[in-house]
């Protein structure tokens, strides 16, 4: 649903799931408004700021269609789907007695040929007289017009039609009345459906304007989602690719002035909401940021980045200037796309999009659009009528779900960009400013080894393009590593400075030189009874067997659990420990668990781990089922100018496996980071060359902190000796599923900080742990336990702040920390006859009670981009 006030400039966007959204254009002033849900309840809220509500459920024997406030404000229109309309006094929102308007009534009012056997149908639409207030228009789905008058109960029919779906707009300053119907005077010689809604604006240098929803020729065109727009020969038909729900325009509203002078065109779709600029020559869109919808294709991963360097950011800015610049262009969704946000202020607004589909071939070329009339060499012999033009970014056609991106690493020093897709492709990007046209390198990297008796039953590999693509202004393919088998990439991890790239997926892990580019390492993780890791994630085959193994399996364990048994040997580094009597046991885990050879994290670090005299490059696995490697690096030229033309660094890099870690219990290993000397996580790479953070502690011996699923483990290095631990399963009785290191700033001291683990488990909790000691600080309620999507979505910053999604569409904002808090800020100006007005309409509840608590709750906040006072309510503590 949507509501629009052009004297207010207030928008107001009515939800499925129920939420009503307000978005005010710069004034902004204090309001009431009215919903309708399909549960048959009406509700008024008096003031959206002071979230004071009065809630009224109408007890009417059909559902609401349409609402009239009348413009004296007193009193509400309300029609229902029996062709019945009741009428309430505002603000009590109480209900006339016997004075609402049935069908009975209207019968008697029109003619005897039109009452015989026929019904007047569910009421469409709902009008007040422009000039006779008091008379009201009422529109019949059946084909009626009729103006009542609420003062004399007397109506008389203006209208006939025989379409139905009618919508009466009554002009501003025009005598006559437009109807909505089949008219072959405004569409053209074809049969057409019937148009939904149409605008009649008024314009002082020209011709009016007339804007209406569909009327589609019905042979041809029935099945679009249209708005047409008609000014004397001008004619252009905005077709988008979902549901027009319905559309405004902003224009004038002084009643001194005599025109309209609409200025800019406000459609709600079902996936999005446009804006047309009715004042450029050619109606164009209006570029983002506006509501830009980030489900037009699903959102698979997400990566934050702070203290992003201005160069960088410009020249990603210049890119996405560059790219909404362009005319008519076409955002292509759910075809392995990129978005950048800018998160720094309140508001979330778009700033470059990248896109990977044209390094392959698809079978739906990203250029090839199906339903685009131009490409059909029949229809460019003949004259396109309506003259469609395609507007939106929301595309329900997804391109190749192997295109989807599953994982992104960033390194914002070397402006290279690592993304990894659902069909084993990781492809390294690096930052230009100019087009260029040039044929992408492509390197495999078998996971299985020629490991007899895998066969893999899942989708194929994308083709890679052979020739020369064009490729715009930003982020640029450099070289193309396509893992074999070619399953969904579960973990990425980029390191600029020594030019790899780890990648795992659910069969092993990877190691790619992309200086070089040559493969350095092939680890396979899979278990011999792992048969469902070769079926893919897009296989919709399953074995019957295998899960009803698995059940039995997990009956058995459940009935014996409580005898005494033997526990078998790890095989692992870790020493096993007593259970404390407080504790819940841990049940072990099968290590022929499905999945159980899916590489969930990867870490680079430079430590110690052969010996506790030398350190260098390594790199860290963790796997499903509890299994940590550690590869020794052996990386020529690190520091000493590797990477640069001339430089020292000829020979290849090398990997030798220094420690294998298996978990007692083989719980899944979420998270791996290396601590330095002090007990302070490793610096990114570059941070420490460029003295841009402090240099790590070598000196003192290094240890290494592993997150599993079921607990925190702290292991000294290099002998890999088990310093301390928290079982969260057993204290808490939840599971890890999200885990980051972040720096937590004092509030009263500004040079002191604390570095903490934070935690997501799977209740939605978030747990906050000292490092290295691992003593719990504080907990948090984040995110409700039934929301999966939420909890798989959250990413933690650096700085102590999250985002996860609430919506496919929306990202929720919290913070851990109290000096890093992201909220809107600005002054509060209240007038003394605002709050008398308040307390009235509080008086006025049906129920009684008042609220003048509410009265006194008032908060500073800030509108980002306003130089303007606004009022606003007080957010809760997890903002959006």
């Amino acid at each position: 649903a949507l509501a629009f006030d052009p004297q207010l400039q207030l928008m107001a966007i009515g939800t499925k799931s129920g939420a009503i959204k307000m978005y005010p254009l710069p004034a902004l002033y204090t309001c009431s408004f009215l919903s309708v849900c399909l549960s048959l309840s009406l509700s008024l809220f008096l003031s959206v700021f002071l979230s004071v509500s009065l809630f009224l459920s109408l007890c009417l024997a059909s559902r609401v269609t349409v609402l009239l406030l009348l413009s004296s404000c007193d009193l509400l229109c309300v029609g229902t789907e029996g062709g019945g309309i009741h009428f309430l006094d505002l603000p009590r929102l109480s209900l006339r007695d016997n004075q609402s308007l049935l069908l009975d009534q209207v019968m008697q009012s029109i003619p005897e040929d039109y009452r015989c056997g026929k019904s007047l149908g569910p009421v469409e639409s709902l009008q007040e007289h422009p000039k006779q207030p008091g008379k009201i228009l009422i529109g019949y789905s059946r084909g009626l017009v009729v103006l009542w008058d609420l003062s004399t109960q007397i109506g008389r029919l203006l209208w006939e039609c025989y379409f139905p779906k009618m919508k009466i707009v009554p002009p501003r300053f025009n005598r006559f009345l437009t109807t909505c119907h089949l008219s072959r005077c405004v569409l053209g010689p074809f049969p057409c459906k019937a148009i939904n809604k149409i605008l009649w604006r008024t314009i002082q240098s020209g011709c009016p304007v007339v804007l209406y929803s569909g009327g589609m020729p019905r042979a041809s065109y029935g099945d679009r989602h249209c708005v047409t727009i008609q000014q004397d020969k001008q004619h252009v038909t905005l077709d988008f690719t979902s549901r027009v729900i319905d559309f405004f325009t902003v224009h004038t509203t002084d009643p001194e002035h005599d025109y309209d002078d609409p200025k800019a065109l406000v459609v709600l779709l079902e996936e999005e909401l446009v804006v047309i600029d009715l004042l450029t020559t050619g109606w164009p869109s209006v570029p983002p940021p506006y509501l830009a919808p980030l489900h037009s294709s699903a959102i698979t991963t997400s990566c934050h980045l702070d203290n992003v360097p201005a160069k960088l950011w410009d020249r990603l800015a210049a890119a996405g200037n560059n790219q909404g610049a362009q005319p008519g262009v076409r955002h292509a969704h759910g075809d392995g796309t990129v978005r950048f946000w800018n998160v720094s202020a309140v508001a979330m607004t778009p700033l470059y999009k990248l896109s990977t589909a044209n390094v392959f071939h698809t079978d739906c070329d990203p250029n090839d659009d199906p339903l685009d009339p131009t490409n059909d060499p029949e229809a460019l012999q003949e004259e396109e009528w309506p003259p469609f033009r395609k507007v939106g970014c929301f595309d329900p056609y997804s391109d190749d779900p192997r295109l989807g991106i599953q994982k992104i690493s960033l390194c914002k020093y070397s402006c290279r960009l690592v993304v990894a897709g659902t069909a084993g492709q990781v492809i390294v990007l690096g930052l230009s400013d100019e087009w260029s046209d040039h044929t992408v390198d492509v390197s495999t990297v078998d996971l299985l080894q020629d490991r007899e008796g895998f066969t893999w039953k899942g989708h194929d590999r994308l083709e890679p393009r052979a020739s020369p693509a064009p490729f715009p202004p930003g982020f640029q393919p450099l070289v193309l590593v396509q893992a074999l088998p070619p399953a969904s990439v579960t973990s990425v991890m980029l390191h600029a400075e020594w030019n790899l790239v780890a990648f795992g997926t659910s069969h092993g892990f990877g190691l790619f030189d992309y200086h070089r580019r040559t493969a350095v390492l092939a680890r396979c993780t899979l278990h011999p009874n792992d048969s469902l890791a070769m079926e893919g994630p897009l296989s919709r085959v399953k074995s019957l067997k295998k899960s009803l193994r698995q059940s039995f399996r997990r009956i058995r364990k459940s009935r014996v659990s409580g005898k005494k048994r033997p526990i078998p040997t790890p095989t692992t580094l870790a020493d096993q420990e007593e259970v404390a009597p407080v504790q819940r046991r841990i049940e072990p885990r099968s290590a022929d668990d499905s999945l159980s050879g899916v590489v969930r994290c990867l870490c680079f670090a430079d430590t110690y781990l052969r010996d506790g005299t030398h350190h260098g490059p390594t790199l860290w696995a963790g796997t499903n089922s509890g299994s940590v490697y550690a590869y020794a690096l052996e990386v020529p030229g690190v520091g000493t100018g590797r990477g640069r033309p001339g430089g020292e660094g000829s020979g290849c890099v090398e990997a030798v496996l220094g420690k294998e870690i298996q978990l007692m219990h083989r719980a899944p290993v979420v998270s791996v980071c290396v601590l330095d000397g002090r007990g302070k996580p490793l610096p990114e790479p570059y941070q420490a060359s460029l003295d841009l953070a402090t240099a790590p502690d070598m000196t003192n011996p290094h240890s290494v902190l592993i997150a599993s699923e079921e607990q925190l483990k702290v292991f000294s290095l290099p002998k890999v000796g088990a310093k301390t631990k928290f079982k969260l399963t057993a204290h808490e009785g939840c599971r890890v599923r999200r885990v980051a290191m972040v720096t937590v700033c004092s509030t009263a001291q500004e040079d002191y900080s604390e570095t903490s683990l934070v935690c997501l488990t799977n209740l939605g909790d978030l747990h906050l742990f000292n490092v290295p000691a691992l003593r719990p600080q504080v907990r948090y309620d984040c995110i409700r336990k039934e929301d999966i999507s939420g909890i798989a979505s959250c990413v933690f910053t650096r700085n102590g702040q999250g985002f996860y999604l609430i919506s496919p569409s929306e990202y929720q904002r919290f913070s851990l920390s109290a000096k890093v808090i992201t909220e809107p800020l600005c002054t509060v100006e209240l007038e003394r006859p605002l709050e008398t007005h308040i307390r009235s309409l509080l008086h006025t509840n049906t129920s009684g009670n008042t609220h003048s608590s509410l009265l006194e709750t008032h908060t500073l906040l800030a509108v980002p981009g306003g130089d303007y006072n606004r009022t606003w309510p007080r957010c809760s503590n997890v903002h959006k």
